[in-house]
């Protein structure tokens, strides 16, 4: 009986820490998801679930807002990303987010007492951060809180803080934050981006960017 017990609680755990998913809370304009090893895109609606390998695609004027465990993602248009890995267990909640084109912000927040980590990859850099909210597309990248370590392909690792911004140097280098200024960092944003509902700009460009989240606990 106790053995029984026993192997219950363990399925409970492993399916807590599979069954994770995303949910689509904010849709405007048109946002389509391709499901793990389905051949076509579908329509979103708010309420849809987001599952582990979903890709999510806004169109012209089109953005998504996703729920993730304590992660908000703000999907702005021409953005294409997909779910790598969404998973909880034992108080931490790790979340991997595969970006290939376009622009997101992202706004962490884990309850007292866990742990969250969180990764964004694209072939470009690599940045570690420690905060609740920063933006980026593929190259550029802009922290709203906390301190962002960032590292191109090529040279040495950037400290950018809270306010400041940095971006991938066509050398694979990350530019100095305090050489760059923020209103030369970002290109223009494309024709038919919708600045009301997205108001920041928009970047269709491919490369790699790796961001990770650690929180400590919170007694």
């Amino acid at each position: 009986m106790k053995k029984t017990a026993l192997v219950f609680v363990l399925l409970s755990a492993a399916l807590c820490l599979f069954a994770q998913n995303g949910t689509i809370r904010d849709i405007s304009g048109i946002v389509e998801l391709k499901a793990a090893g389905a051949s076509e895109y579908v329509t979103a609606r708010s309420g849809d679930l987001v599952r582990q390998d979903t890709i999510i695609s806004t169109g012209f004027k089109s953005t998504a807002l996703v729920e993730v465990g304590s992660a908000v993602i703000s999907v702005r248009p021409l953005t294409r990303l997909s779910l790598t890995e969404i998973r909880a267990s034992s108080g931490i909640e790790t979340i991997n987010v595969n970006l290939q084109a376009g622009r997101v912000r992202v706004d962490v927040n884990p309850p007292a007492g866990t742990k969250a980590s969180m990764s964004v990859v694209s072939p470009s850099a690599t940045a570690s951060v420690r905060g609740t909210s920063f933006e980026f597309d593929t190259r550029n990248l802009s922290v709203h809180s906390g301190t962002v370590s960032f590292q191109g392909n090529r040279g040495r690792t950037m400290m950018v803080n809270a306010g400041s911004v940095s971006k991938v140097e066509s050398d694979g280098k990350a530019a100095d934050p305090i050489e760059t200024k923020s209103a030369g960092l970002l290109p223009p944003a494309p024709v038919g981006l919708d600045t009301v509902s997205a108001p920041a700009p928009e970047v269709r460009s491919s490369g790699t960017f790796n961001i990770s989240i650690n929180y400590p606990s919170v007694n």
